[in-house]
């Protein structure tokens, strides 16, 4: 099975955040047993849910649970930033369109209990394969042998990606940068996610400035600034 190193400018924001990783990793584990697989999307790009999807999948590894992350963001994934191949890998994309066995895409990396299914190849119809029998059934198996599964999907107000993807998953989490995003903007992303039919967990305040804060600069967002509270 390939290796991939995290990389050494993420490893180091890891620590830094860490305890707030661990939070939402307990915050999830306790909205309920059957949770394990979990989708992660935002309203726009650069907001930060690629980067939550990943330091929440190594939460949970590090507090002793095998934990999958599937890059699920095929259009424009970030994760070959994040994680180092020694050598070529398939992915996602090769497995879903039938060119590699769903072994190949599966990669270890240097953290314990943490392995990755890279995005893959850029397909000509992204849609369609994640609308396939064969991302459910990849699922189904994967159900299997992980205690979780945390999956990033491209933006929700861009494609309507993340919302098929979330059709399939246990409960899904939408993460909004801070001043970066319109509050009308989270509420029909938030809709979106929760006509799925799947549980939606919440909003995710990313890039959040506490020293702004203390001046009542975000007090524009209402009661949407923690995790798991309902707009």
């Amino acid at each position: 099975m390939p290796i991939l190193e995290l990389s050494r400018n993420k490893r180091a924001s890891i620590i830094q955040t860490e305890e707030y990783y661990n939070a939402l990793r307990t915050n999830i584990q306790l909205s309920g047993d059957n949770i394990k697989v979990v989708a992660l999307t935002s309203v726009q790009p650069n907001e930060g849910k690629s980067t939550t999807s990943t330091n929440l999948a190594i939460a949970f590894a590090r507090g002793g649970y095998k934990t999958l992350l599937v890059d699920a963001d095929i259009r424009n994934s970030v994760m070959s930033g994040v994680f180092k191949a020694k050598g070529k890998i398939t992915g996602l994309t090769d497995y879903l369109s039938g060119n590699a066995d769903l072994s190949q895409g599966l990669c270890e990396t240097d953290v314990d209990n943490l392995s990755v299914i890279e995005s893959g190849q850029v397909s000509p119809n992204p849609t369609a394969l994640l609308q396939s029998k064969n991302f459910n059934s990849m699922l189904d198996i994967l159900r299997k042998y992980y205690d979780y599964i945390i999956v990033d999907t491209p933006p929700l107000g861009l494609v309507i990606d993340a919302a098929i993807v979330a059709q399939q998953c246990d409960a899904s989490i939408l993460v909004a940068e801070a001043g970066g995003v319109k509050r009308k903007s989270v509420q029909k992303a938030k809709s979106q996610l929760e006509q799925t039919g799947t549980p939606f967990l919440g909003v995710i305040l990313n890039k959040y400035n506490i020293e702004l804060d203390r001046y009542g600069s975000y007090g524009n967002y209402g009661n949407y600034g923690n995790y798991g509270k309902k707009m």
